[in-house]
């Protein structure tokens, strides 16, 4: 298992070494990838040193104190990866740098625990094990927030759900935050249990670096891009003062777009549809947030009004044909949508009516 870890590790390092450079050319993704190439090859180190040495079979403290070692900076590079992706580059001193101090007090306390009766090895064992798991609690808390706010830039945003583009930032969260929890199955564990969590653990980095890659390459991080800074802007603009009578303005531009079928051009984006509306995108983006509604979700509300209207008066049309006029960019998205809000299908509605 060593071995096929030094080669496991080796192939992902060597992946994201060579991807494209437009993939890397967004600084945040250039230092993710980087930070995930070191975490990786750290990695590779390590088993190589297990490998080479066998200090498992020799001396298992030895072993245990090169996998506390190696997993705690491993982690907080990973973690630093997703965060730095997340938040587009801007990181804090303290959650670049809080490994370096977590990895000091781990390290005393196995070296005190080994060296000297003072405390008991297995107690310091388990306690620097907690303290990498603090650690990667606390990374974790940040990742799930930042992926909130996320989620809702996108959803004010776009005018469909693009979560998907992120539901791999969210398991390899989860990923790492059970692996650091596992941490002493991981490295105080033999036999087969110790092969059952090992597997675990190689299939986790596999998943998320593989993943890192197909992100860097797809359209996605750019879209990221766009909407994070569009809520930047629309931040600092809501700020404004928004009277009601700007709120009337805003009502009666909606209104007058939904007459022409505003709502139902797919690919819209916020500031288009502001734009189509001539109205500033801020006053758009207070007044949807005064209905409690998300940019996507209040479009999806729009469209999946018209497309009953449309299944009423023309039941034959194909679910294709209504998610065309209604807006929706492919047919399964529309039956997901639709099913979502009405609790149906488009064919179980037609029969109901």
């Amino acid at each position: 298992m060593q071995f096929l870890a030094i080669v496991l590790m080796t192939l992902l390092a060597m992946k994201l070494l060579l991807l494209p450079r437009r993939a890397v050319s967004n600084p945040s993704m250039s230092r993710s990838r980087w930070l995930l190439v070191i975490a990786t090859a750290l990695l590779g180190i390590q088993f190589v040193i297990q490998y080479r040495l066998g200090l498992r079979s020799l001396d298992v403290t030895k072993a245990i104190m090169l996998n506390l070692a190696f997993f705690i900076p491993c982690a907080a590079l990973f973690s630093l990866a997703i965060l730095y992706m997340l938040r587009q580059g801007r990181v804090t001193s303290l959650e670049k740098y809080i490994g370096v101090p977590v990895w000091f007090i781990a390290m005393t306390l196995v070296l005190v625990g080994y060296k000297t009766e003072a405390l008991p090895l297995l107690w310091a064992e388990i306690g620097a094990s907690a303290f990498y798991a603090a650690m990667q609690l606390f990374y974790t808390s940040l990742h799930i927030r930042q992926l909130r706010h996320t989620r809702q830039s996108l959803a004010n945003y776009y005018d469909r759900d693009a979560e998907g583009q992120l539901s791999w930032m969210q398991y390899s969260i989860a990923i790492l935050a059970l692996i650091a929890l596992l941490a002493p199955a991981i490295i105080f564990g033999y036999g087969w249990f110790l092969a059952l969590f090992g597997t675990i653990f190689l299939a986790s980095i596999f998943y998320l670096v593989d993943s890192f890659c197909i992100y860097a390459v797809s359209a996605a991080p750019a879209r990221v891009m766009e909407a994070e800074q569009n809520e930047e802007e629309e931040t600092e603009n809501e700020e404004k003062a928004a009277p009601a009578e700007a709120m009337q303005r805003v009502e009666r531009a909606v209104e007058q777009w939904m007459a022409t079928g505003g709502h139902l051009k797919s690919g819209l984006k916020l500031p288009n549809a502001a734009e189509e509306m001539q109205i500033p995108r801020y006053l758009l983006s207070v007044w949807l947030k005064q209905t409690g509604r998300h940019y996507n979700e209040w479009l999806a509300e729009l469209r999946i009004d018209e497309a009953k209207r449309t299944l009423r008066e023309h039941p034959e049309w194909s679910n294709e044909a209504v998610a065309l006029h209604c807006g929706f960019n492919d047919r399964c998205y529309f039956q997901k949508v639709f099913k979502e809000m009405t609790g149906m299908t488009p064919a179980q509605f037609i029969i109901t009516q």
